[in-house]
């Protein structure tokens, strides 16, 4: 895909790559403005943070009373969550820890986690993906050519915690995602990774083989279920706390003897090439930027350093030929069938079936309990 030239954001870094962004007066873009007016409305890095948190692990203690585990803490290898890990550790909570290996681990990742369970005495379940279903759903989404390739993985590792959750009677979910740096992502690039519907879709076209093993998450219990009936609740601990990535990662070195990866989400080898290859070359999208955002607006770069790391290569040559070579590998793929799969025509996720119109009809049912009974349901956000 040639290179376009993007009118660029005066206070970030995200630009016209991202087809609906817009423009004040001053340059500045909808997602500056967003964060500023709505997002940081819900990210506590002060007292009130320290506060509001304290709250909630007492609440997961209550609701943990008599149990093994009072919650579920997935970890991945990435700075977010096993910097939550050793934070889990120092309040005292009692996780049980759960890894999803979709195939793809890098063994520095591997690596991590073991040094993260070990300094923790945490209890380990890695759930193993059956390998066959994850490379009919990678298949299938690459021959789709829709943007968001990491759903078959993203969509598996939280049906996994929710799984776990109510199989081990938790009703607490500790995630590591965090406002401070991913409060910027547009929008137009992806789907939910939670639309089942939209996977099944996406697999029955363009699928081998029936899904045997892997399991998946309805509307109905992703929106009723879990958080009415099974009273489940994710908490993203790190949005109650000057989250500061850098810092962290020193911390994690220091504490673990973590090492840190080459590249943002380094621990997946597919999310790897499909972030810094498959996106920029078949979409022109560059998950780096809104990245970099979103640590612009948290504070925690200026937007002169972002553009030096958005100067940097995605990949060196030699590096990406090894990765592409050992994907069709595991993939069992030629790499000419590679090259046309990265031209197979693009698709938008709404090409296919979404739950869009059960998630209208849901918000309208909220806003009309809303107004009948003046109570806001906030549960399922």
């Amino acid at each position: 895909m040639s290179q376009a030239i993007h009118q660029s954001c005066a206070r970030c870094v995200m630009d016209t790559s991202d087809p609906e962004i817009t423009f004040d007066e001053n340059g500045v873009c909808n997602h500056c403005i967003e964060f500023e007016t709505v997002t940081r409305k819900n990210w506590f890095p002060d007292e009130e943070g320290r506060a509001r948190w304290a709250a909630i692990v007492e609440q997961i203690r209550i609701a943990g009373t008599g149990k093994e585990y009072d919650c579920i803490l997935g970890l991945s290898g990435g700075v977010d969550s096993s910097f939550l890990a050793i934070k889990v550790h120092e309040w005292g909570l009692r996780p049980l820890v759960v890894h999803v290996d979709a195939g793809w681990n890098s063994e520095l990742a591997v690596a991590n986690i073991e040094a993260l369970v070990k300094h923790c005495n945490y209890d380990l379940h890695t759930h193993v993906v059956d390998w066959e279903d994850m490379r009919d759903l990678h298949l299938a989404y690459l021959r789709a050519g829709v943007a968001n390739q990491d759903v078959p993985q993203d969509h598996i590792f939280f049906a996994s915690l929710y799984h776990f959750a109510t199989s081990n009677g938790i009703r607490y979910i500790l995630s590591g995602g965090n406002l401070a740096t991913e409060g910027i992502f547009p929008r137009s690039w992806h789907g939910s990774a939670m639309d089942a519907i939209n996977l099944k879709a996406i697999h029955s076209k363009y699928g081998e083989r029936p899904l045997r093993q892997y399991k998946t998450i309805s509307f109905f219990e992703y929106y009723v279920w879990y958080p009415f009936v099974k009273k489940m609740r994710t908490v993203r601990p790190l949005n109650y706390m000057l989250y500061d990535k850098a810092k962290a990662l020193e911390e994690l070195e220091r504490t673990v003897g973590y090492k840190p990866y080459a590249r943002k989400h380094g621990e997946s080898l597919f999310t790897k090439l499909f972030q810094n290859y498959y996106l920029p070359q078949k979409f022109g999208y560059d998950k780096r930027k809104p990245h970099l955002s979103s640590l612009i607006v948290s504070g925690q770069m200026t937007r002169n350093e972002a553009l030096e790391k958005l100067a940097e290569p995605l990949y060196e040559p030699d590096e990406l030929e090894i990765d592409i070579a050992y994907f069709c590998k595991k993939l069992r793929i030629s790499r000419a069938q590679f090259d046309e799969l990265i031209k197979t025509p693009i698709h938008h996720h709404t090409d296919f079936p979404t739950w869009d119109g059960r998630y209208r009809l849901l918000k309208r049912a909220q806003d009309i309990f809303a107004r009948i009974t003046g109570r806001q349901i906030r549960v399922y956000s």
